[in-house]
């Protein structure tokens, strides 16, 4: 691990200044991911800025009906709130899906939708990674690419977001509220918050430099069935390789999302128009465009199948 110099902010907005003010800054919650990126080198922030004390740890109810949820809500808090497990229980499902008791109790919410990709050309610095160091190639092109993207990847990148919580949020249609230095203050539907890699998967959110996620917002609840389905290598604290996240409601009209087939938390409106015709026609289109590799094509019949779980057990 390289030196880095260290601060505790005040404020939001003294974070977020000071992470404008200091090329190379990076903020730090609970640590799960930047640490262990640090140990490889693969980040090498020049310092850091720690948030924890900033007091963005509640989970308040909206006019609107719904929920805000300050950044640094514990990810294992933020799945056993009593009103998250009534309304938007797909959120508690996801979290509960991923990591571990140990990994929950320090992930943050920010962290989470922060988190970077698990390819394993991404952790291993011999090879080239455009996401780690821009123009140097991809080396899972070509490689081993059984957990890589079939969607929306691009020539320069076809890694997967890791996130189980992500795909929950942007089947419930949150948006992510943040502080710029100087205070400006802005709101990013999740729709919108990840990019896809096109010819700069270096850059993989709309945030700006030290621009500082402050809460995410859920709507009023969307009432229906509530389900997350995780389909991976093994039982626990493994990542997906496909994964739905779906509401569904009684007339079988619904939404859903997908993870571990794209670079971001994957769904389509338009193809939400076909859920009660069943799984078939909805991944038509959902994963049009589609371009897998050899070793991960199994992936799109495996999100049809999980769908069509879903939507069974939706029906009883």
């Amino acid at each position: 691990m390289k030196p880095f110099t260290y601060e505790r902010a005040a404020s939001p907005t003294e974070a977020a200044t000071a992470a404008a003010r200091q090329p190379g800054a990076r903020f730090i919650a609970g640590g799960t991911n930047l640490l262990d990126l640090m140990k490889l080198q693969i980040e090498t922030p020049a310092h850091l800025i720690d948030v924890n004390g900033l007091g963005l740890d509640r989970i308040e109810e909206t006019q609107e009906g719904g929920l805000r949820i300050g950044a640094l809500v514990r990810n294992t808090d933020l799945a056993a709130d009593a009103r998250v497990r009534r309304d938007h229980a797909v959120l508690s499902r996801a979290l509960l899906a991923g990591a571990s008791g140990q990994l929950r109790n320090r992930a943050t919410t920010a962290g989470n939708l922060l988190q970077r990709t698990r390819c394993p050309y991404f952790y291993d610095t011999n090879m080239a990674c455009n996401k780690r160091r821009s123009g140097s190639g991809c080396s899972a092109l070509g490689g081993y690419s059984r957990q890589l993207a079939v969607v929306g990847g691009s020539d320069a990148c076809i890694a997967t977001h890791p996130s189980d919580m992500a795909v929950a949020m942007r089947v419930l249609d949150a948006t992510v509220e943040t502080v710029k230095p100087q205070g400006a203050t802005r709101t990013i539907p999740i729709a919108d918050f990840h990019r896809l890699p096109g010819d700069t998967p270096e850059i993989e959110t709309v945030l700006e430099p030290g621009e500082l996620i402050t809460a995410v917002t859920l709507p009023k609840p969307a009432g229906g069935a509530h389900h997350y389905r995780k389909v991976r290598d093994r039982a626990s604290y493994a990542f997906a390789l496909v994964s739905v996240a779906a509401i569904v409601q009684p007339d079988g009209s619904g939404r859903v999302a997908l993870g571990g087939v794209a670079p971001k938390p994957w769904r389509s409106e338009e193809a939400e128009a076909d859920m009660p015709r069943g799984a078939r026609p909805v991944m038509a289109k959902l994963l049009a465009g589609a371009k897998p590799t050899e070793e991960n094509k199994f992936k799109l019949p495996l999100a049809e199948r999980a769908l069509a779980a879903v939507l069974a057990e939706a029906k009883g």
